[in-house]
């Protein structure tokens, strides 16, 4: 496996795991959110713009994101 691949990997479970943090879910929780309202896709997808931003400036798209595609989180 490269070694972008490992940070790309790496960068998305950090942002699983500050985004269920921040919205009070469990990593399974905040995962299946994510994958539903296309959060794990935009990390997927922007992740050259993103990775450089800080974790919660991350979160914080995330949950613009999802809000944009149904989600209900606060």
């Amino acid at each position: 496996m490269s070694q972008e691949i490992k940070n790309r990997i790496n960068y998305t479970v950090m942002c699983i795991g500050a985004f269920s943090a921040r919205h009070a879910l469990c990593l399974r929780d905040g995962y299946l959110y994510l994958k539903e309202f296309g959060g794990i896709s935009f990390l997927k997808d922007c992740y050259e713009a993103e990775h450089l931003l800080s974790i919660d400036d991350a979160v914080d798209d995330l949950t613009i994101l999802c809000k944009r595609n149904g989600g209900h989180v606060a």
